[in-house]
């Protein structure tokens, strides 16, 4: 006698290869910008190291350090956004968020996620052309004459890639069955409020 076979749960086979592809781009993206933000800060580490002891063993600094550094912080702080919004550990404004279970939350995400993305699609493209403004003025660094504009660029880099990670989440939310904080983790029990407290 044979068992009756039972329907599974799993994700139908079309957005199982696009959950696939989307998560190739996405570690694909992850490891941009961990490279950038790891090369960024221990550049800054290092730099700061050897100026303070260039500074006590010669008596003169590295000249242009601390533009450098400003530079560096600037990198790391806009390349920071989509770090922190491909590991969900950006700032929330989420009262009715919280109070809300089931498909009403699942919706107000991906609601949430595509209007985000959308402000930081906004902001890529004001940014780029701040750049190219900067970029058309020929404004360089005072100590070391570093074009500012290549520095900049880091704004619609981190603001597009910050856009993406949103998408990525809505997306996720959308093909999948559960609720997912980005595009990896789940939103776990412990997140969702209970009735009986």
């Amino acid at each position: 006698m044979t068992q009756p076979r039972t329907k599974s749960h799993t994700e139908p086979r079309s957005s199982n290869v696009l959950l696939n592809a989307l998560s190739v781009f996405d570690r694909t993206l992850g490891a941009i910008e961990k490279w950038i933000i790891t090369a960024s800060i221990l550049g800054m580490a290092l730099l700061m190291s050897t100026h303070v002891v260039s500074s006590l063993i010669f008596n003169a600094g590295i000249s242009g350090t601390y533009e450098v550094t400003e530079m560096l912080i600037v990198i790391i702080t806009f390349v920071g956004v989509s770090y922190a919004a491909r590991h969900a550990r950006h700032i929330s404004m989420s009262a009715i968020y919280e109070q809300l279970s089931g498909w009403p939350r699942k919706a107000l995400l991906i609601i949430i996620c595509l209007g985000t993305a959308a402000l930081m699609f906004y902001f890529a493209y004001k940014s780029l052309d701040y750049v190219t403004t900067m970029y058309s003025r020929g404004r360089t660094s005072s100590a070391l004459h570093i074009p500012m504009w290549m520095v900049y660029t880091s704004l619609p880099i981190g603001f597009t890639l910050a856009g993406v990670q949103y998408v990525l989440t809505a997306v996720r939310n959308m093909i999948s069955k559960d609720i997912y904080r980005n595009f990896r983790e789940k939103e776990e029990f412990a997140d969702v409020p209970t009735d009986g407290i």
